[in-house]
């Protein structure tokens, strides 16, 4: 088990150099540059452009710098470097800060999950909640209730979570919310009112909660075929307890273990929802980065999405062989 967690742990830096690679080729392939505009929207002359960029370093060859005493004195290698010691680099957009600044520094006198990816943690982890709250009672009950009137809703409300985008049932949400009732204004300015988070939490989690429930239903229905749940109530034992003391523990293995991917997925996915909704986000700062060619916080955030994914994929391994003895490590 030691040497399976060592050689995974080792595979998460080729996996990172790669991440960092795509992204860095595909950000300077992108048309302009962080200095095309002020944050005023006024043009930058040439001359001042050039000085950012000796200033920043973006003056440097991209990969490798065959004229220099050192090839790998790069804009690439040197992020890296920085990046394996914590330095993300400054914002271009954001004079003065520090990439890991914006993302992890609260406002003054407030605690670390007031940050915007402390937001986005928590908007992720209330989603993930509201999906496993009402997607595996529903899957448990669907499979119990096979092919009836419960089974069919079931399968229709996850069909529609699955093939509809969440961008969509946002549009959907604020038109009927927002435009037609009134109830929900279409933007939020006081986060700290739970209430606030329950529209866009909702819409993060609906893909989450169909999959959770189909999954859970599809896990039920193969224990329920087994041969010692037949063996059980062949011994007289009560259907209650069949569910929870043999069902249950099985059937859920799969729903647990993707728990710590699904969360993953619903933060490092959450952009399109965070700006639709104008939420104070890590994934709305990354669209603005996008946008801006903010080179440093694309590169930063995209890292950071990148370890939590597979950090999220290393738990779930590991925690498969805690759950389900059967598995071994070859």
């Amino acid at each position: 088990m030691t040497t399976y967690l060592i050689r995974r742990v080792l595979w998460i830096i080729p996996v990172m150099l790669l991440v960092a690679l795509i992204t860095f080729t595909l950000m300077h392939q992108a048309p302009g540059g962080p200095w095309d505009r002020d944050l005023n929207r006024r043009q930058v002359d040439a001359s001042t452009q050039e000085m950012l960029n000796r200033q920043f370093g973006l003056d440097k060859p991209l990969f490798f710098n065959f004229e220099g005493e050192h090839i790998l004195d790069s804009q690439f290698f040197n992020y890296i470097g920085n990046a394996v010691q914590g330095d993300l680099g400054p914002s271009y957009r954001q004079r003065g800060r520090m990439v890991q600044d914006v993302l992890f520094e609260p406002p003054k006198n407030k605690p670390i999950w007031d940050s915007k990816f402390g937001y986005s943690m928590r908007l992720g982890l209330l989603a993930l909640t509201m999906a496993a709250i009402f997607g595996i009672p529903l899957g448990i009950l669907a499979a119990l209730k096979r092919n009836t009137i419960f089974d069919y809703s079931a399968l229709f409300i996850s069909t529609i979570g699955i093939s509809v985008p969440s961008f969509v049932l946002a549009i959907f949400l604020i038109i009927v919310l927002a435009g037609q009732l009134g109830i929900l204004k279409i933007i939020q300015r006081d986060w700290s009112n739970p209430a606030a988070w329950l529209v866009p939490a909702t819409v993060l989690g609906f893909g989450t909660f169909a999959y959770i429930t189909r999954l859970t239903r599809s896990s039920m229905l193969e224990v329920m075929g087994q041969d010692y749940i037949r063996t059980a109530r062949a011994k007289g034992l009560g259907g209650r307890v069949i569910i929870t003391r043999h069902m249950l523990r099985n059937a859920l293995i799969p729903v647990m273990t993707i728990m710590g991917p699904a969360l993953a997925g619903l933060v490092t996915g959450s952009f399109i929802i965070e700006s639709m909704f104008g939420f104070p986000g890590s994934g709305r700062e990354y669209v603005l980065a996008i946008s801006n060619r903010d080179y440093s916080m694309i590169m930063g955030t995209t890292l950071i999405y990148a370890l939590l994914i597979v950090l999220a994929n290393l738990t779930v391994d590991i925690m498969y062989g805690f759950l389900d003895p059967r598995i071994k490590v070859n």
